[in-house]
């Protein structure tokens, strides 16, 4: 079911009260007054505007209030400042690592009033129920969070698919508005699994959400076709430019994991109309949440890129409520949408002095007002680290049969801080083992199943790491129910491992059987609930402990997680082996 308009959530006696607040027959809750308006639908900026509200609803919007403000009315007056619509981020993953209660302390001061989540990172281990107890920590928050549902792209067939059945379910709920991204290599290698998935979210009027990273003539407008909608993944405007002339609404990325506004913004000058354009985070992590904000340092950098004030204000409003149908209860300033609404300084300058959210005003001068809601997950999230017993090195030694004193072997290099390639080589065999070499930047890399297949796993080699000695392991592996563990020492990767398992989640560095920094990640071995502060301060050291074991990345916690993804170039790993995207067939380590 979708839910266009605010009627069927406000029921006919609420509509009655917002008409009679619109007639000036009945008084308004709130009201801002002497504000220039943006309107995001015209793109005017009008001056001395008075905005009303009733409830969650605004009410009216026009040169005067119409008698609407009485006695009990809440006034701002805005002072000539410039009053835009709530943003929205139409693309984030609010996972690994904080809590969202944690999270929104900082998102809604900064002026997000919505945002559309990802739920894939979920299902592997918590499955149907998982995702619910997610979702339900997003409800009766100070803002709105909407979400997709999972299609489960995934290297592992432990983790690979959504049932139909499954789908439906989620469909059928009006906080999913749509099927999440689901890598075009999957759908052009297997269409029979991933149609029927985009056949149902559209039958239920919901979108298909895509990622199309490295698709380009026929392979894309193969991927357009089967009715995805959207795409994330542009890295320039050239690639913009394809994807909006085929009816893409284009999302660019400006968020921890990758930051592509700047070389994308040269599309303001190719006279193409923008309004399915939006920008998004992709995802954020707490040192830039601490320090450079959410969405509104997105929409800034928008404006300081050369984008039109206006025109970056609507890719985080109009534009994303459009692409979602959510049009008629977000996305702009008019009656009978959610009242969610910013005061900001003047159209450039997206730093808000009012947020107002549902008809609240939840923050002022970047303080919270409405603190967020903290959810208590059920015990079954609590307790997803299945791990049989506490590994051991001998878990980790690679054995080389045939008695040669070298073998071949297929390596994933780590070509840069995300992307790899395969590579084959000959490596030592000594006494029948094949053993890490830190003098050649040759280590260990595993994967291992802590949920469908508790303790199954697959050891295998990575170049690039340039790790010395100790071991890095995360149990929030990209796409899979797998703990991703790299090391130059076997005992190390064991004990990284144990450690993750009497945390029930986490990520731990380890050095000589000493754990050198841990971050707890209680819930579903994804989330933590240490402040964010502290979270910020837990992922430098992260930093600076793997800087000390050789590793150059500038977020090894990031290059680490995404070995098992199914989406960057070109070779991953799982506990089944090693997967070559190109093909998407699973190999082991050794070349026949």
């Amino acid at each position: 079911m979708t839910i266009s308009g605010t009627l069927p959530l406000m029921g006919v006696s609420e509509a009655k009260e917002l008409m009679n607040v619109a007639l000036g027959a009945a008084k308004a809750d709130l009201a801002v007054v002497n504000a220039r308006l943006m309107n995001v639908y015209t793109g005017e900026l009008l001056e001395k505007q008075t905005v009303t509200v009733k409830g969650k609803w605004i009410a009216s919007v026009g040169g005067d209030s119409n008698g609407a403000i009485g006695a009990g009315t809440t006034v701002i007056d805005a002072g000539g400042k410039t009053l835009i619509p709530g943003l929205i981020d139409g693309h984030i993953h609010l996972s690994p690592l904080f809590n969202v209660s944690e999270f929104l302390k900082y998102a809604i001061k900064g002026g997000t009033t919505a945002m559309v989540s990802e739920t894939l990172e979920y299902f592997p281990m918590g499955g149907y129920e998982g995702v619910l107890d997610f979702l339900a920590s997003y409800h009766n928050q100070p803002v709105k969070i909407f979400a997709t549902a999972p299609s489960m792209v995934s290297i592992s067939n432990a983790c690979r698919g959504i049932s139909l059945e499954t789908l439906r379910k989620l469909l059928e709920r009006d906080d999913i508005i749509g099927l999440g991204e689901s890598y075009w290599q999957a759908l052009i290698q297997n269409p029979d699994s991933l149609l029927p998935l985009y056949e149902e979210t559209l039958r239920s009027g919901k979108t298909v959400e895509g990622h199309s990273a490295g698709a380009s003539g026929k392979k894309l407008m193969a991927y357009v076709a089967a009715g995805v909608s959207s795409c994330h993944e542009p890295i320039a405007a050239g690639e913009v430019l394809e994807r909006l002339r085929l009816g893409i609404n284009v999302m660019i990325r400006e968020g921890s994991i990758r930051r592509d506004l700047e070389a994308i913004a040269t599309i303001k000058d190719s006279g193409a109309q923008l309004r399915r354009l939006t920008v998004v985070s992709d995802g954020i992590d707490p040192e830039d949440l601490l320090k450079k904000g959410y969405m509104e340092f997105v929409v800034q950098k928008a404006i300081d890129c050369g984008f039109d004030p206006v025109t970056a204000v609507q890719m985080a409003t109009i534009n994303v409520a459009e692409h979602f149908s959510l049009s008629g209860l977000i996305g702009g300033i008019a009656p009978g949408r959610y009242a969610d609404m910013l005061i900001i300084p003047d159209e450039r300058t997206i730093r808000p002095n009012y947020v107002i959210s549902n008809g609240c005003i939840v923050a002022k001068d970047g303080e919270i007002l409405v603190p967020p809601r903290q959810h208590t997950f059920a015990q079954r999230s609590l307790n997803s680290v299945h791990l049989p017993s506490p590994m051991t090195d001998a878990d980790f030694r690679i054995t080389a049969s045939g008695g040669t004193s070298s073998v071949r072997v297929r390596i994933i290099d780590q070509v840069t801080e995300l992307v790899t390639a395969e590579l084959l080589t000959d490596v030592p065999a000594s006494g029948g083992e094949i053993k890490a070499d830190s003098e050649k930047d040759l280590i260990k890399v595993a994967a291992i199943d802590r949920t469908h297949n508790p303790g199954k796993r697959f050891v295998g080699l990575i170049r690039g790491f340039r790790m010395r000695s100790g071991a890095i392991a995360s149990s929030a592996a990209w796409d899979t129910s797998d703990i991703i563990v790299v090391g130059a020492n076997d005992a190390d990767m064991a004990a990284a491992v144990n450690r993750i398992r009497e945390l029930q989640g986490g990520t731990v560095v380890c050095e000589g059987g000493k754990i050198l920094v841990e971050i707890p990640m209680p819930v579903l071995g994804l989330i933590s609930d240490l402040p964010m502060e502290t979270l910020a301060e837990k992922m430098k050291e992260v930093r600076t402990a793997a800087a000390r074991l050789g590793v150059p990345f500038a977020n090894p916690f990031l290059t680490l997680i995404t070995l098992t993804g199914s989406a960057i170039p070109y070779l991953r790993i799982c506990e089944e082996g090693l997967v070559n995207l190109k093909d998407g067939k699973t190999v082991g380590l050794f070349v026949d």
